[in-house]
């Protein structure tokens, strides 16, 4: 069966392209290969898939190769993910995220497929102080990132319901793990601990999050494509949550570093406190998280110690990038 993947040379995209593989899917790749995708993720499968560096925002080209290709399955992974510089670049996040996902909608209007995944975001939701969102909680977003993410599962939702496209919503938890660009808490934090650099933490620490290893995610989406039904939302998560500066004081300690190099910073405008997703839904589709997040840091970490060179690739980059939206918040707070 004939698989065509968006962003599939992102963090998540890549673990997604290698586990259907497995499951002998053909894979087609579509990526516009920009900051934080990068082809080497895919180096050791690229003989086995078919990849097309294309932005989705260039509709002619995008229902050009679809109508060529024809899959059966569409995967929307293509997103830009970062929070932090979603509030620096609101209008690019908004318009890659919204109208990219417009696009590939009405390029796979004229083609017959049995799913049509759209991989969303539990920050749809907004915070939650107690308890857990359910999939039919009411969408509270709070950043522009959030907010691009919820508009599109708003216009998944009216095709499905507008134009039939055979459409399943994942919300997923934060994932993490092997090859995710270091702009995020668990990478970034491993690069600057190696670099023995100051690691910025926003306000007090204390905000909490529901930690998913990739591979788990991977085994969830599999499960779906077999068994999750058209038209419906699936909240995808574990139950290791932990408050943010618990998470880098494991990391930190596990490489032998102080916590003397944690400094607090001013907090991020608009910061939610807690996510949490009940996923009773998938579970009962058979979805058990096989990785705790001791375990799944171990691996995260040990890759990434023998990787160095790659995350030592980004340093520059994002590093000024860091100190640009550090220097913001503190005009801001």
């Amino acid at each position: 069966m004939k698989v065509l993947i968006t962003g599939g040379a992102g963090f998540m995209g890549s673990f997604v392209v290698k586990g259907l593989l497995k499951e002998g899917f053909e894979i087609i790749v579509i990526d516009k290969l920009d900051y934080s995708g990068d082809i080497k993720r895919l180096e050791h499968v690229l003989n086995e898939i078919e990849f097309y560096r294309l932005d989705l925002l260039d509709y002619e080209k995008l229902r050009k190769l679809i109508l060529e290709k024809k899959p059966s399955i569409v995967i929307h992974l293509a997103s830009y993910t970062h929070v932090d510089r979603s509030i620096m670049f609101p209008r690019e996040t908004i318009e890659n995220n919204i109208i990219g996902t417009l696009n590939l909608l009405e390029a796979i209007k004229d083609i017959s497929i049995s799913k049509f995944v759209h991989v969303s975001t539990d920050e749809v939701y907004g915070e939650i102080f107690e308890g857990s969102f359910m999939e039919n909680s009411v969408l509270s977003p709070s950043s522009p990132y959030a907010s691009s993410k919820a508009s599109s599962d708003l216009v998944v939702k009216s095709y499905y319901r507008t134009y039939k496209i055979p459409s399943i919503i994942l919300r997923p938890t934060n994932n993490y793990g092997p090859f995710q660009y270091p702009e995020k808490l668990i990478p970034l934090t491993i690069l600057k601990a190696v670099n023995n650099q100051k690691i910025p933490i926003y306000g007090n620490g204390k905000q909490r999050r529901t930690w998913l290893y990739v591979e788990d995610f991977v085994d969830a989406l599999k499960l779906i494509l077999k068994n999750g039904n058209i038209g419906e939302i699936y909240n995808i998560s574990s139950d290791e949550e932990y408050e943010n500066l618990e998470v880098v004081k494991k990391i930190l300690n596990y490489l032998k570093k102080p916590f003397e190099l944690i400094e607090f910073v001013s907090d991020r405008p608009g910061h939610d406190f807690r996510y949490s997703l009940n996923y009773e839904k998938i579970k009962s589709l058979g979805f058990i998280p096989k990785y705790k997040l001791d375990n799944g840091l171990k691996i995260t970490i040990e890759w990434y110690l023998e990787n160095i060179q790659w995350l030592r690739e980004k340093y520059d980059f994002v590093n000024n990038f860091v100190s640009s939206l550090l220097r913001n918040y503190n005009k801001l707070s």
